[in-house]
């Protein structure tokens, strides 16, 4: 039997779902202090204002992630010895942790990637906290990728990986668009299909671009 959260848990948990739907200015402190079943003096007294508890929400699974991560690109490359990881060995080990954190029964998880999309795609909050977040891994997957395509332009990888974000914000959105698009032969839950098809996809566009 799992821990009953605390109470700054249940905060940040509802704050979780509730940007992930509604984004940062359709959310109040009085929603998730009532998402949470808290006082909404308690949420203040925990995180302050807004701003802090959005903070904290896209912080708290954020070194999870990039852990799982940076432990499967170093196991490819380990494995991969002097030679070094192929572009897609390289693709899959910093896609197939994300598949795995959205195929957990943990709603968190979709909330969580849910708000990344969110942030992901925003002019306001992207270039900050996408950043101060991430910049860091994705660096390290892209030096992989440097030397897993030695004559690739930078400019090449980087458009290419702006490609790939794309990609992966959309699946992380779960819009339901290719569910319509395709009459329902596909769907924006098939986690298995979704990263399957997109490893491949990317890896030979990076390829193709940058080969």
């Amino acid at each position: 039997m799992s821990a009953t959260p605390s109470k700054s848990e249940r905060i940040l948990d509802a704050a979780e779902s509730l940007f992930a739907v509604h984004g940062y200015d359709g959310v109040t402190m009085r929603q998730i202090a009532s998402h949470a079943d808290v006082d909404v003096a308690l949420a203040n007294y925990h995180f302050g204002r807004k701003i802090d508890v959005f903070n904290a929400v896209f912080e708290r699974r954020a070194e999870l992630l990039n852990s799982s991560r940076v432990n499967a690109l170093r196991a490819c490359q380990r494995d991969a010895g002097e030679a070094g990881p192929s572009v897609e060995q390289i693709i899959e080990a910093f896609l197939r942790p994300l598949e795995m954190a959205q195929e957990t029964t943990d709603p968190g998880w979709k909330n969580y990637l849910a708000l990344i999309a969110y942030v992901n795609n925003s002019p306001v909050w992207g270039k900050s906290m996408m950043s101060s977040m991430f910049d860091k891994l994705v660096q390290e997957f892209i030096d992989a990728l440097k030397k897993a395509l030695p004559n690739a332009k930078d400019d090449d990888i980087y458009w290419c990986y702006q490609n790939l974000s794309g990609a992966l914000t959309l699946t992380f959105a779960q819009t339901g668009r290719i569910d319509k698009l395709s009459n329902g032969r596909c769907r924006s839950d098939d986690f298995e299909a979704a990263y399957g098809t997109m490893i491949p996809f990317i890896a030979a566009g990076f390829i193709r671009v940058c080969g």
